[in-house]
């Protein structure tokens, strides 16, 4: 078995606060004494049914705590998820339902396998305890804290000073987590640096209940690729766990250079050594940013595919952007009548919605044979072979 010291080492990898460490030494000894597993407990909520590759910080550090051997526990907060989390937001999110979580869900854990092995992983949903919570026990919980500490969070507080409506309803949602926490018997709970008072509210409560309190493990928060925020669908500036081989390929060689050992570091998890050595090369000039991006391009593609779909990807963006090609395969739409040009790319599933179609051939971002598409009617003839370009890296070949 591994030493304590050691798995400390691995743990503390890329976190960025351990409250209390005390606590975690002192629980990774015992484990090993008595040969019990820790629970390890990340709660994620399915407000959007894609992952995307910032919630894969949290994820490698999962999958370190369970090659270690220790139970993971991944909550998915279909309960929570219908409050909203308020962390971060400015204003109240806006509530979805039960049937819109659990659909968001079922994508979740397939997606989440692509890291974690599954079928070791423990898979629950909060609303199987939290349903079943009485109004007194909501009472009971709420007695447990003040509306001052809740007015800590900086959210709550910027909100609060700017006037700004806090619903009661969204001081329900740290609660719950923290209660998770206590029905789970938590040893550990990992979550990005946003996440600390929700998980430090959890390590309280457990103390209210006397209980042997949670160790609380922070992972930086990645920035997208603008390279400004944190990564979100909601900023546009992700990339999905889902995305296909050629968008993840071009959209990584987009992120600024000063963000590219972080991604090293962070998403294809890669050892300090090995960035170190690349920090001396980049220095030496002996290898370029642009080198990088693409051995990162490359090595991210085939943790979500596999080598075959990360090199096809290379050979796409070169064809693309360096020859000024299309590739070879491209989806090919068949036509046995004339369409509209909207019609014929919402049929095909390259854009999620029509109104998005509108709006990328009213930017100018939708080319027929290199000429671009100015007009939201056009109908394309049924009789001719064309090609069709969405963006910069989608391409749809058009035959009757």
């Amino acid at each position: 078995m591994i030493s304590s010291e050691e798995q400390i080492d691995i743990i503390s990898k890329n976190v960025v606060e351990i409250l209390p460490e005390s606590s975690l030494e002192k629980k990774i000894k015992k484990s090993i004494d008595n040969n019990i597993p820790l629970n390890i407990k990340l709660g994620c909520d399915p407000s959007r049914p894609d992952l995307h590759i910032g919630h894969s910080v949290v994820l490698n550090k999962l999958k370190d705590f369970q090659d270690l051997g220790h139970n993971i526990i991944l909550v998915i907060g279909d309960f929570t998820a219908m409050i909203g989390d308020p962390t971060g937001r400015n204003k109240t999110r806006p509530q979805i339902s039960l049937k819109d979580t659990h659909d968001n869900a079922q994508t979740y854990i397939k997606q989440v396998s692509k890291i974690l092995n599954i079928e070791k992983t423990r898979v629950v949903y909060n609303s199987k305890w939290l349903n079943e919570i009485s109004f007194t026990k909501v009472i009971e919980l709420c007695s447990k804290f003040t509306v001052a500490q809740f007015l800590e969070r900086e959210d709550f507080s910027n909100r609060y000073k700017g006037g700004k409506p806090i619903s009661l309803h969204e001081f329900m949602y740290p609660l719950a987590q923290a209660y998770d926490s206590v029905y789970l018997r938590a040893d550990i709970e990992i979550g990005g640096t946003d996440q600390k008072f929700n998980l430090l509210l959890g390590r309280q409560l457990q103390k209210e209940y006397n209980m042997s309190q949670q160790v609380t493990l922070t992972m930086p928060l990645l920035e997208g690729t603008d390279g400004v925020d944190k990564m979100s669908k909601s900023y546009n500036n992700y990339i999905a766990f889902n995305d296909s081989p050629n968008d993840m390929y071009g959209k990584i060689l987009s992120i600024p250079d000063n963000l590219l050992l972080k991604y090293y570091l962070l998403v294809a998890n890669i050892s300090t050594k090995e960035i170190e050595d690349y920090k001396l090369l980049l220095k030496m000039d002996k290898i370029t940013y642009r080198d990088l991006k693409r051995k990162l391009a490359r090595d991210i593609i085939k943790i979500y595919y596999n080598e075959k779909f990360a090199s096809q990807a290379e050979i796409n963006f070169d064809k693309i952007f360096i020859k000024k090609d299309v590739p070879d395969d491209i989806p090919i739409y068949k036509m046995s009548m004339s369409e509209k040009i909207v019609d014929v790319i919402h049929n095909s599933n390259l854009v999620n919605s029509k109104s998005e179609i509108k709006r990328l051939i009213k930017q100018g971002a939708v080319k027929i044979n290199e000429e671009t598409v100015s007009d939201i009617q056009l109908t394309i003839d049924s009789t001719k072979e064309v090609i069709v370009k969405i963006g910069k890296r989608k391409f749809l070949k058009i035959i009757s």
